[in-house]
């Protein structure tokens, strides 16, 4: 069972978004007091973030997926949802997060340093804020937005300044156990070593950390082996120290033999780009400061041979230590030996130009904010509507409302997405997608485009401009309309006027009266 694991695929995705809500407040004798909808919580995110307690990666190899909660509804009476929390993954120092086609996106070095793998999702405004003057009761909320969701790769690279490299028992763990208080698994047979080790080595005043890696063999660059999975932890160090065994028991083996085996192990290992210098430059493996250590001198055989092989390691331009990680001979030299390097190192960093400052300058106010691709589906035009503001609308919208779907409308039309359609050739019953993924397909109606005025009078939770309208008038239509207005009131005030004259209004108390009168005088007259 694995129990180191420094490369996993995690897969994440920030928390959902609450929705709004769509409420009215009702009271004794106040049945309709406004609306009182909440807001919806925002999502909760995914943070990376660097423990020094962590060492290994392995709870991601056995849990690789990684959800934030979820923001809560919004309620009445203005009572808004609360926020989801955040999820905190700790990583070992020294984590690089990467995409899968192998972008670096955050190197996270230091106690404490973060990375958020996935930002929540925007919880959705409730009628309450949607009111305005001229939508004084909305009978819609918008609804939330679905958190990030990606997959990141983590590899861990170990932070050392200096690196162990040599064959199988060649005696690294016994150096680095000899060096510092580390305790690694030492053993006589190889590949005792299955996980890199680190240890702190104080020489003098400096202070340093070593990093023991597995053995590497011929074709390790290759995959073969163990070495070729943990060379990426020593593309961290400064420098590199060959340890050599002079004791080795095989008879095809030598310490020169071993270290241009090591050498054209390390040259034909790619570093990292992300591991670049102020320059741009990435310095190989094999290009940088490198020692050498001939190990097991305090045995006989091992004592001959380093004393044999040391005159030729010189003469390539090596520094060379005969050591002995069982008796400590040699120890002092070399590690002081590795504190100037490192020293050397640090000073050379400090010294480096400043890297730049990136400068965040605000969108200009005349720029859209998105871009209309024109495409084409079943030889038919298309338009594609691609943009951060666009789509973020179209997640928030509710299409079972049509009140929500003008609000939509509304906002697309004051971005300036009309417009642009109309300059991009668009034409009414266009096919319009926004988005690229889960995207939102539309028959493009211009009339649909409208103020929020025109919702007067208008059942909540509907659109009059969503009505199917056959057409709209045209001006010579709107006259003579207004002209059959005009000429319908006048026949029929001319027809009230000849039915006045002609005494058929009968029903008129005066009426009544003069016809009362004249009925008595003429019995009189009788």
């Amino acid at each position: 069972m694995a129990t180191f694991v420094d490369r996993v695929v995690l897969h994440v995705s920030g928390g959902t978004g609450g929705h709004g809500c769509v409420s009215v407040k009702r009271e004794k004798f106040k049945p309709l007091g406004g609306p009182d909808g909440g807001n919806g919580g925002n999502g909760g995110d995914v943070i990376l973030r660097v423990d020094s307690q962590t060492t290994t990666l392995l709870s991601y190899h056995h849990a690789p997926h990684r959800h934030a909660s979820n923001g809560d509804f919004g309620k009445g009476d203005l009572r808004h949802g609360s926020n989801g929390e955040t999820l905190i993954l700790p990583v070992p120092d020294g984590t690089v997060v990467k995409t899968k086609d192998g972008e670096v996106l955050a190197d996270l070095i230091g106690e404490g340093a973060e990375y958020v793998a996935a930002a929540g999702g925007q919880g959705g405004l409730g009628n309450a804020s949607l009111s305005s003057q001229k939508r004084k009761a909305p009978g819609f909320a918008l609804l939330g937005v679905p958190g990030d969701e990606r997959d990141i790769v983590l590899e861990l690279k170990t932070v050392a300044d200096i690196a162990l490299v040599g064959f199988p028992s060649a005696g690294k763990s016994s150096l680095i156990a000899a060096l510092s208080a580390a305790r690694p698994k030492i053993a006589d047979y190889p590949f005792t070593t299955l996980v890199p080790n680190l240890g702190v080595v104080q020489a003098g005043d400096v202070r340093f950390t070593v990093a023991d890696v597995p053995g590497l063999i011929p074709g390790a660059s290759e995959g073969k082996g163990l070495g070729h999975e943990f060379l990426r932890h020593v593309e961290r160090c400064a420098a590199l120290v060959h340890v050599l065994d002079c004791a080795s028991l095989e008879a095809d083996r030598d310490p020169i033999s071993d270290l241009e085996t090591i050498e054209a192990e390390l040259a034909a290992y790619a570093v990292d780009l992300s591991y670049a210098g102020a320059d741009g430059a990435v310095v190989p493996l094999n290009e940088r400061p490198r020692l050498v250590a001939l190990n097991k001198v305090d045995v006989p055989d091992g004592k001959d041979m380093a004393e044999f092989v040391r005159p030729e390691l010189e003469k390539r331009g090596y520094k060379v230590f005969e050591i002995s990680a069982v008796s400590h001979e040699g120890l002092r030299q070399l590690s002081f030996a590795m504190a100037d390097i490192v020293v050397a190192a640090r000073q050379e960093a400090a010294a480096a130009p400043a890297p730049v400052k990136v400068v965040l300058r605000p969108r200009a106010v005349n720029e859209a904010g998105f871009v209309i691709r024109k495409e084409e589906k079943n030889l038919e035009p298309l338009y594609r509507v691609l943009g951060e503001k666009p789509e973020r609308w179209v997640k928030q919208t509710d299409f079972n409302n049509d009140e929500a779907v003008g609000y939509l409308s509304d906002r697309l039309a004051k971005l300036g997405v009309e417009d642009k359609l109309f300059k991009a050739g668009a034409v009414p019953g266009s096919t319009v997608v926004i988005g690229e993924d889960d995207a939102v397909v539309f028959d493009w109606e211009p009339t649909m485009m409208g103020g929020a005025e025109l919702l007067a009078g208008a059942p909540r939770g509907t659109d009059i401009r969503l009505d199917d309208f056959s057409g709209r008038p045209t001006r010579s239509q709107k006259r003579q309309e207004q002209q059959d207005r005009k000429d319908a009131r006048a026949a029929a005030r001319a027809e009230l006027e000849a039915e006045r004259k002609a005494g058929i209004w009968t029903e008129s108390v005066n009426y009544k009266h003069h016809a009362g009168s004249g009925a008595s005088e003429e019995d009189d007259e009788s």
